[in-house]
């Protein structure tokens, strides 16, 4: 276990005592847990949380939503976010596009989720000649699957998915400038 999912895994869930769960959990016999402002984060090297999200850009089904399966066989930054049109969104969004085309050449996808609807993504998407979906989850069921949910919002936190739908690495309470960055370092680590 690294340094830093230690320290992701020191929070557990209200009831339990405050204990590192990486070293002391296993002697209690205690789930390993991680948490984050936002819930418990699913694990790594495990199945992602599959999803199905109406949206608003490329590679959306007819029906105009996306899902885990849709993209599998190929690299997935799935990232949360709060809110369209926001500084700290919009300064991370524009990361992701600027960078899109070495996402694409590591075949990878770029999605964004957020509680806002499929016309504020689709008002946000033209704005900012933004070229990935970006999907809705108004009521968070998605985003509580991946520990990234205080109503009314998504919390900036970003997941990196292999093509078997394994989740590969995690990134908690994002600062949005050159997080885009970190997430490319990170999929080309794990390619090499």
């Amino acid at each position: 276990m690294n340094r830093r999912q230690l320290l992701e895994g020191a929070l557990v869930h209200a009831g339990e005592a405050l204990l590192v769960p990486g070293l002391v959990a296993p002697l209690l016999g205690l789930p390993l847990k991680a948490n984050a402002l936002g819930g418990t984060l699913p694990p790594l090297d495990q199945p992602a949380p599959d999803f199905c999200l109406p949206g608003f850009g490329p590679d959306l089904d007819p029906s105009g939503s996306l899902s885990l399966g849709d993209l599998k066989g190929r690299w997935l930054a799935l990232y949360f976010y709060p809110k369209d049109f926001t500084g700290g969104c919009t300064l991370e969004a524009r990361g992701f596009q600027r960078d899109l085309e070495q996402f694409h050449r590591l075949d990878a996808q770029v999605v964004g989720v957020s509680a806002d609807d499929v016309a504020d993504h689709a008002s946000f998407c033209d704005s900012e000649g933004l070229v990935f979906p970006l999907l809705s989850d108004p009521g968070g069921a998605v985003s509580q699957r991946y520990g990234s949910w205080i109503a009314p919002f998504s919390q900036r936190h970003t997941f990196l998915i292999d093509p078997n739908g394994v989740l590969r690495a995690r990134w908690v309470a994002v600062r949005p400038q050159g997080h885009s960055r970190e997430v490319l370092d990170e999929l080309s680590r794990l390619q090499a």
